[in-house]
């Protein structure tokens, strides 16, 4: 197959990009670098059957020959990014969709969708399954986030239904790993860091709240699965292992050996406002269709990562 990833230079694009590869299809990975980093795929630089191209995607795509499959994966992702570029954020969740599933169609392509769990909100059910509808807040500063991909959904659903496009949607879960950003500002890099440079870790309000970590070739196996499945519904990617805060940083804590303090905080910023309480996928569907559940327990992720980090930051 010949495959666009847009987002392609980012933490989960690049690390498709490498899965794709491997599997023998050839590679088009586009990216701005607004949030993407072009390090991530320096060792592709060269590859027979990978090609880079700088392009903001919410601007028309153009690409040369066949295209198999286009996936979408450009988007600001974590809530320092999407805080930090709203409207980036919106176009690319709207008008780079367009462009993109635009192009799928103009191809004959297949169109993969990469939506987020984040299209669920502050959930009123947990675990949360494909066939719940979410509890979004539209006009908070998260919306910019919640309300693209769930538009991205829409149009994705639309194109399938009205032009009889053949597209996939993968709603991932949080998912961490090596190239991530150190200054990313979700969760995992930030107690990571401060961790390894004896900084106290921030738990923003009181660490009850709670997610549920995958790492990230589970992620790209599940990705990879439903793009090769005939599922056209929505599926949840990610672990059901659920945790709070309080009980994640004390496992960064005791896989690093750090003996950095816990401190708890009230941001005075956006951060915190409609943060979801709770956080656990239902993965019956992904289990049912794709054959599909996480592999690698959070021991040996962490492990991976911290290693990653302590080679950038000691």
């Amino acid at each position: 197959m010949r495959i666009l990833i847009t987002g392609g230079a980012g933490f989960l694009g690049s690390h498709l990009c490498d899965r794709f590869l491997a599997e023998g299809h050839t590679v088009i990975a586009m990216d701005n670098i607004i949030t993407g980093n072009t390090d991530n795929i320096a060792h592709l630089a060269g590859h027979e059957r990978f090609l880079f191209i700088k392009h903001n995607v919410s601007n028309y795509i153009y690409v040369d020959g066949p295209l198999d499959a286009v996936l979408h994966f450009a988007s600001p992702a974590s809530p320092n990014d999407y805080l930090e570029h709203p409207i980036p954020t919106l176009k690319v969740g709207s008008l780079g969709t367009l462009n993109a599933i635009g192009l799928a169609k103009g191809k004959g392509a297949r169109f993969l969708l990469a939506s987020t769990s984040e299209v669920y909100g502050d959930p009123e059910v947990n675990p949360q399954p494909e066939s719940y509808w979410g509890h979004v807040n539209p006009i908070g500063p998260r919306g910019v986030y919640d309300e693209a991909k769930r538009f991205a959904e829409a149009m994705t659903m639309a194109y399938h239904r009205y032009h009889g496009l053949d597209t996939r949607i993968v709603r991932i879960f949080n998912t961490y790993g090596p190239r991530m950003r150190l200054n990313d500002g979700r969760v995992v890099p930030n107690f990571i860091y401060q961790a390894l440079t004896s900084q106290a870790l921030t738990i923003y309000g009181d660490g009850s709240q709670t997610r549920s970590f995958q790492y990230y070739t589970d992620l790209v196996e599940g990705v990879y699965r439903l793009l090769m499945s005939s599922e056209t519904r929505p599926v949840n990617i990610g672990n059901p292992e659920e945790m709070s805060i309080l009980e994640f940083a004390e496992a960064v804590l005791e896989l690093t050996g750090s003996n950095s303090p816990l401190t708890f905080i009230q941001p005075t910023d956006n951060r915190m406002i409609d943060d979801p309480r709770v956080r656990r996928p239902d993965i019956s569907r992904a289990r049912e269709v794709l054959d599909w559940e996480p592999k690698v327990g959070l021991a040996d992720g962490l492990a991976e990562t911290i290693a990653y980090f302590r080679n950038r930051v000691l």
